[in-house]
């Protein structure tokens, strides 16, 4: 069968009215802030909770005769993550960003962790000390290694806070963390809590 002729073509078509153009949201528009956000809620979560676990098991020291030296050791912790919560207060305070509202949780959480290393004794407490510093700082590396390029200030204030707590850690280790009696368990148990409350306070 014969295929027939194409049609001459037409004269073109006139372009459509101009209109102003439509601003569509861009797919993933705000989700640099939304992680700035959560980076700042979760690390100022992680130093409120770290200032109350080091002031818990400084109270249980300074009412013990011969501990004044670890009263003292946890207290000089407890200033140093002192310093990292204002910082992160001022943070969220300028960013308009709310902390987890876990907060009340942590708070008895920390106190409670504290408070129940120090009775077991020095070596629980710097067990609890190495373990809850060691996740710190992985969390801190991973945020310093994402941050690097788009927000080194941020990055470059990690970094520091970073290396003060390993430098907890290591003091930790230094002084018998891992003589503590269970210490597998122990440390297990609370670098899985630590962990876990990462997760939650990003996302609330």
């Amino acid at each position: 069968m014969p295929v027939p002729p194409a049609p001459e073509p037409g004269p073109e078509a006139a372009p459509e009215p101009a209109h102003r153009p439509v601003r569509l949201p861009h797919p993933g528009r705000g989700a640099s802030r939304r992680r700035r956000a959560g980076i700042l809620r979760v690390d100022h979560a992680g130093e409120y909770a770290a200032v109350h676990i080091y002031r818990a098991q400084r109270a249980v020291f300074e009412g013990r005769a011969g501990k004044a030296a670890i009263a003292a050791d946890m207290g000089e912790m407890q200033a140093q993550e002192a310093v990292h919560l204002a910082r992160f207060d001022a943070l969220l305070s300028a960013e308009r960003v709310r902390p987890t509202i876990m907060t009340p949780v942590w708070r008895l959480a920390a106190l409670g962790l504290g408070a129940g290393t120090a009775l077991l004794g020095e070596k629980a407490a710097h067990a609890c000390t190495e373990a809850v510093e060691s996740v710190i700082g992985e969390h801190y590396a991973d945020q310093i290694a994402e941050l690097a390029d788009r927000d080194p200030a941020l990055a470059a204030e990690l970094t520091a806070f970073r290396d003060e707590e390993l430098a907890h850690h290591d003091h930790a280790v230094e002084h018998g963390s891992r003589e503590a009696p269970g210490y597998g368990l122990l440390s297990a148990v609370i670098k899985a809590g630590c962990r876990a409350a990462i997760k939650i306070s990003e996302r609330v």
